[in-house]
């Protein structure tokens, strides 16, 4: 199921972030755009995490994405916020998600890429924990499904790590 479906959820998950604000014009042309780098992100994430190097095709995208970067990050009443252009916003916070890609997956940010290890979930995380023993994209979803199914299945139950809840 698509999560951003529509433009207005584009728009709002861009505020979200820090990356626009309501009044931001949201086109359908920029949903796919938003979507296909999106995608390229994803497929480049997993290939590193599975200790392959991304797809050229992928770095492309990422990397005409970041060079289109115009916005300014600025000090804001103590915190760094993202001051995006008058004239065409969205896509330069797109640029911006761009940038910030490139940057975590060329190893910029200290940690390594992983994929969740929950059957069902298919995301990507950066662990940053001591041993880089992380398994999940997140303990509160993925890694408590995961410990209920190995728990179930000691007690006879599912196969453990299925993801059934």
């Amino acid at each position: 199921m698509e999560r951003i479906a529509t433009p207005d959820q584009l728009r709002a998950w861009l505020t979200a972030n820090g990356l626009g604000g309501a009044e931001m014009p949201v086109s359908d042309t920029l949903l796919r755009d938003a979507r296909a780098l999106r995608e390229a992100i994803h497929r480049a994430g997993t290939a590193l995490a599975s200790g392959s190097v991304p797809e050229a095709a992928d770095e492309q995208l990422l990397n005409h994405w970041s060079a289109r970067h115009r916005a300014r990050l600025v000090l804001t009443g103590g915190q760094a916020r993202w001051q995006l252009p008058e004239s065409d916003p969205a896509r330069a916070a797109l640029a911006v998600v761009a940038l910030d890609a490139v940057a975590t997956l060329g190893g910029h940010h200290d940690g390594e890429i992983k994929r969740c290890e929950q059957s069902t979930c298919g995301g990507l995380f950066v662990d940053t924990s001591r041993g880089r023993r992380r398994r999940w994209c997140s303990m509160a979803t993925c890694g408590n499904k995961m410990k209920k199914a190995n728990l179930k299945a000691a007690r006879g139950g599912a196969q453990p790590g299925g993801g059934a809840g």
